[in-house]
This record gives structure tokens, sequence and C-alpha cells, in this order.
């Protein structure tokens, strides 16, 4: 399925919705079959023993799961997550931003699933794996 969306709108709609993460996050890449998003660490993001907090990953990953949707179905800002599962697989690498590699799996009518990695940036092996589906508002 074509983008309906391309990186600069979706940027452009998340400032405008959700204020309150504004300039968190940075798509780096956007094609028909994947999102690449980035989570610009900062202390807020941080946990003890200098790591990146669990809460920030999860955010990470709906976050761009849920623009990936959005570049497929258009600026729904009322497409919400109704299940989320985080396997969170090793300690991201200290002072690096986390970029997440999202892909949709499934996108119906009332549904849509999608998948993530998150890799500290330039690491090879991931350190979360997410699974999210959301719940398409009619149109």
């Amino acid at each position: 399925m074509k983008n309906l969306m391309d990186a600069a709108s979706l940027e452009a709609f998340l400032a405008r919705e959700f204020p309150q993460v504004g300039g968190q996050f940075a798509i780096e890449s956007l094609d028909e079959g994947e999102l690449v998003v980035r989570l610009r660490v900062g202390e807020g993001h941080l946990r003890p023993g200098g790591t990146v907090s669990g809460p920030s990953m999860f955010a990470l990953a709906d976050v761009g799961i849920y623009l990936a949707i959005l570049a497929k179905i258009g600026p729904v800002a009322l497409a919400v997550t109704t299940s989320a599962s985080v396997d969170f697989l090793r300690k991201p690498e200290a002072g690096r931003d986390l970029i997440a590699r999202v892909r949709i799996l499934k996108l119906g009518r009332v549904l849509a699933v999608g998948e993530c990695l998150i890799f500290s940036e330039g690491g090879a092996a991931p350190v979360a794996r997410a699974s999210m589906t959301y719940s398409i508002p009619p149109k």
C-alpha cells in the first residue's frame, strides 16, 4: 500500500498534535515498507545507571508504529493503541540515540498491527522489540 503522508508531513503532524514530545523524535527514513525513527536521547530519558529507561523505549515504539500507520492512512489523530508488547533485550548503550525500524504487519479498516526493533545508534543488536495493535476510528 502506498504512503499517503511523507516524513515531513508526519513530523509536522506530530509537532502540531503532540507538542509535548516536540523535538524528541525525528524520522530518519520512510518508504512503503519501513519507517525509521530516532529518539533524541536526553537527560530526561535516562534512569539510574546511565541507561535509557523502559518508558522511553516504549514511547519510541509507540510513536514509531503510530507514525508508520499514519503514513498509510493519513492524519487520523484518534487512532489509538489497543494492545502493546515490549521485550527489553539488552541495555542500550549510554550516550547514544535510539533508532526504531518499524514495519506494518496488517492494516485493516478497524485495526492495524505493527512491529519494531529498537537499536542503540550504531549498534548491531536490537535493545528492544515491540509489537502493537491500534484501533482506527471510522471515517
